[in-house]
């Protein structure tokens, strides 16, 4: 085939859905904010290339189905050729038979995409394949790319790990489509693949190896589906199986490599650009400062609040002892040092040793080497730590933050060859004075004071040994001014919490932003929910208490009302014998001379029957008056 030429036009327009994901993100040169379909389409009327990335939401297909059967209808109306790209996934060759059913370790190519099956969940991804390669061919130049795009993998392999994955890192998928609009090859359907042949489980250790312990541990693939923060269409592309390979990328593009081999054997570069495109950088503190100033209480607010790891001497050597313990219980037979168990034996024998000899405590060169074996761990030097309470003098400062290759004869040498990946970004010197000291202790329950060894000798005995350290010239903090980090001096005057809630906001303000991942999708959730329970819980709570006091209120105006009822019967009672009293001489008065009288004038009434009885009575009553007036 004739070599193919570089097709030099003017500077394109190009437009790229859904430019939040985080491939379309460093995929994209130029694109237009979030629009509905009657302002977008005139949009991608006025692009030479327009590329729809389905690879990470599902809810993106309908949208690219609307698309380009939009563009096609509007064929007619172009002003120039057009360029349709569509990034899929290899998930639309889950379900494709065997090459050769009698060699199964053939991969599958390019060449035989129309023989690709979808996995069941992503039939819609191969339908709007064929659509786009159907419509293209009778339109515009169009190429349908089919390419993985890694997500965050998990220490846990789900299956057996023996499933191959097809990567790509994503620089090359940006170059491979850089090519595809430059040269604009024949082929409609192309497969962005790197060239390794990793497993899930290489990919995992892989990733374990930088970022964790180093461990994996198989889980049943159904597993995966209890896992909250993995969709479907997640958890079917890590289960997926698939060895395939891009013949036409080597054939007809020229690609910028990045990670060609793959990205296991580049995992330390995809692993530094991982942390650096996140933000995911380690935050590395030394809290110093007397005994009972507070400084585990700030540490571990400290760690609370950023996500890092508190490294106290107790609790450090503790665990060393444990891990040492079970290394030798336990020995691992993927160790790359045959001798680990040895080795780990003959220190664990050394702390042991030193202990019962110094009375619990151990020898500075162990101790150092306990806690710079702790630093160097990729936990500490991923998300960061807190040293708490150490080193103590100078020396041990010396002896921890240098690099192994120092010499010790200089004194140049000493102070400027540190270890880089173990260094404190941040000094904190926490401070108070004897006497504030002396108090809190005394006010500790005796409980604290047996946890931390703060009888009154042993106590002052510390007191006195710190502040004999801080008065020479050769100080822990003077060491970290010779490299240029300048510590912060707190001084501890109060136990008040306002107090002490000011001294941490001037510590966040120093530390900065938090550099570790924020919750999970499902940390989220349950913190939505729990605000949502706590907000209902007071609700709850506010209704209950507007209850009760409305059931008081209304006791209250039931006795209020009964006690003034009680009162109305009282003065009724009270006018009524008052009444009753004031009647008694008019009633005997009229029984005495008017009703005897008056009774007599109606018998004689009754008796005559008058044919005006009223004049009849009075007459009578006038005649017959026992009173002469």
């Amino acid at each position: 085939e004739p070599e193919m030429e570089k097709v030099k036009h003017w500077p394109k327009r190009v437009f790229i859905n859904n430019i939040d994901c985080f491939a379309s993100k460093y995929v994209a040169k130029v694109h237009f904010s979030q629009l509905d379909r009657d302002e977008l389409l005139p949009k991608l009327m006025d692009c030479d290339v327009v590329i729809y990335n389905i690879t990470q939401h599902a809810d993106q297909v309908e949208e690219a189905f609307w698309a380009v059967s939009a563009l096609h209808s509007e064929m007619g109306n172009f002003s120039g050729p057009k360029m349709f790209i569509l990034v899929s996934t290899v998930m639309t060759w889950a379900c494709t038979k065997p090459v050769d059913p009698d060699d199964l370790e053939l991969p599958f190519t390019d060449e035989i995409f129309w023989r690709r099956k979808a996995h069941p969940n992503f039939k819609q991804h191969i339908d709007l394949e064929k659509r786009v390669v159907k419509m293209g061919k009778t339109t515009y130049h169009l190429v349908a790319i089919t390419s993985w795009m890694g997500q965050e993998h998990k220490i846990p392999v789900f299956g057996d790990g023996n499933n191959i994955v097809p990567t790509i890192h994503i620089n090359d998928l940006a170059s491979v489509i850089q090519n595809v609009i430059e040269l604009q090859p024949q082929p409609y359907y192309l497969v962005a693949v790197d060239f390794a042949k990793n497993t899930m489980e290489d990919i995992v250790k892989a990733v374990a190896a930088v970022l964790g312990h180093g461990k994996i541990h198989k889980k049943p693939s159904e597993e995966a589906f209890l896992t909250k923060d993995l969709s479907v269409m997640e958890i079917d592309s890590l289960l997926v199986n698939l060895w395939i390979e891009g013949v036409y990328l080597k054939e007809l593009l020229s690609i910028n490599w990045l990670c060609e081999s793959g990205l296991v054997d580049n995992i330390e570069l995809v692993v530094e650009e991982y942390r650096q495109t996140r933000g995911l950088l380690p935050i590395r503190v030394c809290l110093l400062g007397p005994p009972a100033v507070g400084k585990s209480t700030v540490s571990k607010q400290i760690c609370e609040y950023y996500k890092l790891h508190r490294i106290a001497l107790k609790e450090t050597i503790s665990e060393t002892i444990t891990q040492l313990e079970d290394a030798v219980k336990n020995p691992d037979p993927e160790a790359e040092n045959e001798d680990s168990a040895a080795e780990a034996q003959e220190l664990l024998n050394s702390l042991k040793d030193s202990i019962d000899q110094n009375r619990g405590l151990l020898d500075e060169h162990l101790l150092v080497k306990v806690v710079k074996d702790k630093l160097m761990s990729n936990p500490c030097k991923n998300q960061g730590f807190v040293l708490d309470g150490f080193p103590k003098t100078y020396e041990q400062a010396k002896k921890l933050f240098s690099g192994e290759t120092l010499s010790q004869s200089s004194y140049y040498t000493s102070v400027t060859c540190t270890d880089k990946k173990i260094m404190p970004e941040f000094v904190l010197c926490l401070d108070a004075s004897d006497a504030f000291l002396k108090e809190r202790v005394m006010k500790l329950p005796e409980r604290l004071v047996q946890k931390h060894n703060y009888e009154q000798q042993h106590f002052l005995q510390r007191l006195t040994r710190y502040r004999a350290d801080n008065v020479e010239d050769e100080t822990i903090a003077h060491y970290f001014e010779e490299l240029d980090i300048t510590p912060l001096y707190l001084e501890i005057t109060s136990n008040d919490e306002p107090d002490c809630l000011l001294l941490l906001q001037k510590i966040f303000n120093t530390l900065g932003k938090p550099r570790n991942y924020g919750h999970s999708t499902w940390e989220v959730e349950e913190e939505g929910m729990r605000k949502a329970e706590e907000k209902m819980r007071k609700e709850a709570q506010l209704r209950a208490e507007e209850e009760q006091r409305e059931e008081e209120e209304a006791r209250h105006r039931a006795a209020c009302w009964g006690e003034w009822v009680g009162g109305l019967e009282m003065v009724r009672q009270q006018e009524e014998e008052l009444l009753g009293a004031q009647s008694a001489s008019l009633k005997n008065y009229l029984m005495e001379h008017v009703m005897p009288a008056l009774t007599q004038g109606l018998i004689e009434c009754c008796t005559v029957q008058p044919q005006d009885p009223v004049d009849f009575l009075a007459e009578y009553l006038f005649k017959n008056n026992p009173f002469d007036y």
